[in-house]
C-alpha cells in the first residue's frame, strides 16, 4: 500500500510541475486542440517520442519496464524544460524474446513503416525537432538506422535519438559484475519509477547468469548471441538493487535529458543542412568537387 501511495504521488508531482511551470499539460493526449497549438509553440516545436519495449524483465519486474522507466525520465525531463511527449510507444526490436511470455514482438517492415508514419503525423502536426528517447537496449541498432533513413526522402522535421547511458561521477557502486537487463540498475530504476510493480523477494528465483553457450569469433555476430547468453531474458541480480542507486540514476537521467532538449530547441544548424542536402541531392552532377 505503502508503495503504491508513493507511486500516485510521483505521479501527481509530475503533472502538477508541468502544469505549475508552463500552465499546460506535457503529455500530448492530454492536452485539448486549442492547447495543442499553444504547446508546440511554448515547446518550439520540440517533440519528444518515448520509447520502451514490451518484454519480459526477470521474474520480478513489470512486462513495460523500459517504457515506465523512459516515460518517467522523459515527463520530469518535460517538466523542467517544456516538451510535448507523444502517448506510449512500444513497437520496436525485440524478436530475441518471442519465446518469453508476455513479450509484444512486430515484423521489422512494421516497426520502421510504423515508426515513419508516427514521425510524418507528429511533424505534419508541428513537431519540427523530433526527439525519440530510447529506452529499450534492443533498439539501439534500429534508431540510428531509422534516423538515417530519413535522408532518403525530404523532410521538413529533424529526427533526434537520445539514449541515456548511465556514466556520470559520483555514480554508487553497484554490487554486481553483469547488469545488462532486469539486473541491478533497472530494477533500481523501476523503484523510483513504479516501487509497486517492483517484486525485488522474486528477482533470484531466476538465473540472469551469462550461460556463454556461444564460441565464435570476437568480430563474428548472430542474431541468436544474447539467447545464448541469457535464455532466461535476465541478465544480472536484481536482488541487489538500491533505491539510493534508482534516485541517483534517474535524477542524472532527468537532468541530462532536460539539457538535451534545451540543446536541440537551440539548434538551428541540422533542419538547415538537412534542406541543403536535399537539395542537393537533386542534382548531383552540380555539387561542387
Amino acid at each position: 500500500m505503502r508503495c503504491l501511495v508513493l507511486s500516485l504521488l510521483a505521479a501527481t508531482s509530475i503533472a502538477s510541475f508541468a502544469q505549475t511551470a508552463t500552465g499546460l499539460s506535457p503529455k500530448w493526449e492530454e492536452l485539448t486542440g486549442p492547447d495543442f497549438i499553444t504547446a508546440i509553440h511554448q515547446s518550439q516545436g520540440v517533440c519528444i517520442l518515448p520509447f520502451g519495449i514490451i518484454e519480459k524483465h526477470g521474474p520480478h519486474l513489470p512486462l513495460g519496464t523500459d517504457l515506465i522507466n523512459v516515460r518517467y525520465a522523459t515527463e520530469h525531463a518535460a517538466a523542467a524544460e517544456y516538451a510535448v511527449i507523444f502517448p506510449a510507444y512500444y513497437f520496436g526490436q525485440i524478436a530475441e524474446a518471442k519465446h518469453e511470455p508476455g513479450t509484444v514482438s512486430y515484423s521489422m517492415h512494421m516497426q520502421l513503416d510504423l515508426l515513419q508514419e508516427t514521425t510524418d503525423e507528429m511533424g505534419r502536426n508541428g513537431c519540427k525537432k523530433i526527439i525519440i528517447v530510447n529506452g529499450h537496449g534492443g533498439n539501439e541498432d534500429l534508431l540510428p538506422y531509422f534516423a538515417q533513413s530519413q535522408l532518403q526522402t525530404p523532410h521538413d522535421y529533424v529526427v533526434y535519438i537520445y539514449r541515456w547511458h548511465g556514466n556520470y561521477p559520483g555514480r554508487p557502486a553497484e554490487h554486481s559484475k553483469i547488469d545488462m537487463h532486469a539486473g541491478e540498475s533497472e530494477t533500481a530504476h523501476t523503484m523510483v519509477a513504479r516501487p509497486d510493480l517492483v517484486h525485488q523477494d522474486r528477482a533470484a528465483q531466476e538465473s540472469g547468469a551469462d550461460q556463454a553457450r556461444l564460441h565464435l569469433p570476437q568480430d563474428v555476430y548472430t542474431g541468436i548471441w544474447w539467447y545464448a547468453r541469457f535464455p532466461n531474458h535476465y541478465s544480472g541480480d536484481g536482488s541487489v538493487a538500491t533505491l539510493e542507486l534508482g534516485q541517483s540514476d534517474m535524477k542524472a537521467y532527468v537532468g541530462d535529458l532536460a539539457d538535451t532538449i534545451r540543446a536541440i530547441k537551440a539548434d538551428q544548424t541540422s533542419l538547415q543542412l538537412q534542406n541543403e542536402f536535399f537539395e542537393e541531392s537533386k542534382h548531383p552532377l552540380d555539387t561542387k568537387q
